[in-house]
């Protein structure tokens, strides 16, 4: 843990305490979408997504820079975010690789706006850009819901790490 350093002043807190501190915090799992100039389909997953404002209904994410498609998201008007259910693990699983065409082969279908939905998730939202922001070395889209489906389920849980589910009960 971070102590005090030369001169009384804390010393800075390293990469992995950051990651650790904040995996202690459960966060659902959402799939983020894009179409590029040709309307191909491109995604990652994505953890950090939060509500914001409720008039107007505003959302956001937050995308590293070392992230492959950040150009396609710093282009788009328009984004989508794909809330996982708990038995999409794999759906996670396959748009946090690097590399590769990871719509390849998977189904989804184009919402209002033209970004790319994928079927079975508890909310399917589209989003317009109405703000894009650096802080550190992530970039902050703020987006307003222009279109939004929800289905019953379980949400996909990530914490400490690790996917989990929601206890009955």
């Amino acid at each position: 843990m971070s102590s005090e350093g030369p001169g009384g002043r804390m010393a800075p807190v390293t990469s992995e305490e950051f990651r650790h501190a904040c995996g202690r915090f459960p966060t659902g799992v959402t799939v983020a979408s894009v179409l590029d100039a040709e309307g191909a389909p491109h995604g990652l997953t994505v953890s950090s997504f939060t509500s914001v404002s409720l008039n107007p209904p505003l959302v956001l994410i937050c995308l590293g820079h070392e992230v492959t498609t950040i150009g396609l998201f710093r282009a788009a008007r328009y984004f989508g975010i794909n809330v996982l259910a708990e038995n999409q693990q794999g759906l996670s699983e396959r748009f946090a690789r690097k590399n590769g065409d990871r719509f390849n082969g998977l189904e989804w279908h184009p919402g209002a706006t033209g970004v790319p939905l994928l079927p079975g998730v508890l909310a399917a939202i589209e989003c317009a850009v109405v703000q894009r922001f650096i802080s550190g070395d992530h970039d902050i889209l703020v987006g307003e819901m222009v279109s939004a489906r929800v289905a019953a389920g379980e949400p996909l849980i990530h914490f400490a790490s690790r996917y989990r589910r929601l206890a009955s009960g």
